[in-house]
């Protein structure tokens, strides 16, 4: 039977296969396992320790064997030092065609990243952590990246307020190719982050994790045009009037906008009302984990935003049907709801939004709140649901 099928043919068949399945398909034979490594594009790995020199020539020996590897997720322990990880030279040295790569674990020093940025001429996305005081002078030599994830690690007393600043001018402006920007941890002492601020004017999504500040907010507010996403999740920094002077910056062309679990939006009463007319132009909008949200903030939001094709809401327990009902009156655009873990939205609230959105394609929601006729609307327009 093996001998019926060609190389390309049995390529193209692993290629449709499950991730679940290469364990087992590598068994079958000693050509099914070549074939089906030369057939990988995308690896997630975790490589416990110990680091010694037998796993690390392993780890480069595997990798080796999967020469179209273009994505590369690897975790690792800290026991192989914070700074320069070992598993970072078996990956530059066996995967210079790689085009995605995370870096779980351990933060990486500026030096091994300049390194890095020799062997991986075609890198477009990086995602990686490093350590306070934090220099972004490797960040140039990467030409082709696109994609940058940067999380920041150590908490800030352990770090002088002259070493932070000291970072500030140690790198010359050159504008970068970035066009989606992530950041995670970042304090408003972190004054190195003003270089991204300052040189990247092609970044049209940004997201910030748990940050406590933007570095050096004169900076940002320049970098600000051209933005059409922008996504913010545990920020304590955000406040009403700097949302609002973003909404003065963007002049309604922000398309997805995302606060998630940000307290300002039910600490400061009318904000939504004021974001839904600055923000009319969005198709996509996410407020969910915003426990103490009420209708009356969401409902206003959306009698400006009648070109949502997004809505999620999940895990604001306090909206009820009014929301739904208001939703299908206002969006009829609406393709994907998120309404899971929203007790207060009921089995009546979910079936206004299952019968009355024409161009619904997906709905998250729990089970139990589906009633016959949403579960015949359902099936009726092939609606997707999950629960």
């Amino acid at each position: 039977m093996d001998i019926l099928f060609c190389d390309e043919l049995l390529q193209e068949i692993f290629r449709r296969l499950p991730p679940s399945s290469a364990a087992a398909v590598a068994l079958v034979s000693r050509r099914w396992r070549r074939l089906l490594r030369s057939s990988t594009t995308s690896l997630s790995l975790n490589f416990p320790p110990p680091y010694n020199p037998t796993t690390i020539t392993s780890f480069s020996s595997f990798l080796y064997h999967h020469p179209f590897l273009s994505s590369l997720s690897a975790s690792a322990a800290a026991d192989g030092g914070a700074g320069d990880h070992p598993l970072l030279l078996s990956v530059a040295a066996s995967c210079p065609n790689l085009r995605h790569l995370r870096l779980f674990g351990p933060p990486v020093s500026s030096l091994s990243l300049s390194n890095l940025s020799k062997s991986f001429l075609h890198l477009s996305s990086l995602s990686v952590a490093v350590l306070r005081p934090f220099s972004l002078n490797w960040l140039p030599c990467f030409s082709s990246l696109t994609r940058l994830s940067l999380s920041v690690k150590n908490p800030l007393p352990e770090i002088d307020d002259s070493e932070l600043g000291s970072v500030k001018d140690s790198i010359f402006d050159v504008e970068l190719r970035l066009e989606s920007l992530s950041l995670s941890g970042i304090s408003q002492r972190d004054y190195g982050v003003a270089y991204l601020w300052r040189n990247c004017k092609n970044v049209t999504k940004l997201e910030l994790n748990c940050c406590e500040g933007l570095g050096d907010f004169s900076s940002f507010s320049d970098f600000l045009r051209g933005l059409m996403s922008l996504k913010l999740q545990s920020c304590c920094f955000v406040t009403g009037e700097g949302l609002r002077a973003v909404g003065r910056a963007l002049n309604g062309a922000l398309e997805e906008l995302s606060l998630i679990n940000c307290d300002v939006v039910v600490k400061e009463r009318g904000l939504l009302t004021t974001l839904g007319q600055d923000f009319n132009g969005l198709k996509r909008l996410d407020l969910s984990y915003n426990g103490m949200l009420v209708d009356k903030e969401v409902v206003s939001m959306l009698a400006s935003c009648d070109g949502l094709v997004e809505l999620r809401l999940r895990g604001c327990s306090r909206l009820s049907d009014a929301v739904a009902d208001a939703m299908v009156r206002r969006c009829k655009r609406l393709q994907v709801v998120d309404v899971a873990c929203c007790c207060g939205i009921r089995v009546q609230g979910v079936e206004i939004i299952l019968l009355n959105s024409l161009g619904l394609r997906r709905v998250e929601v729990e089970r139990n709140k589906l009633s016959e006729a949403a579960m015949a609307r359902v099936a009726d327009r092939f609606v997707e649901v999950v629960c």
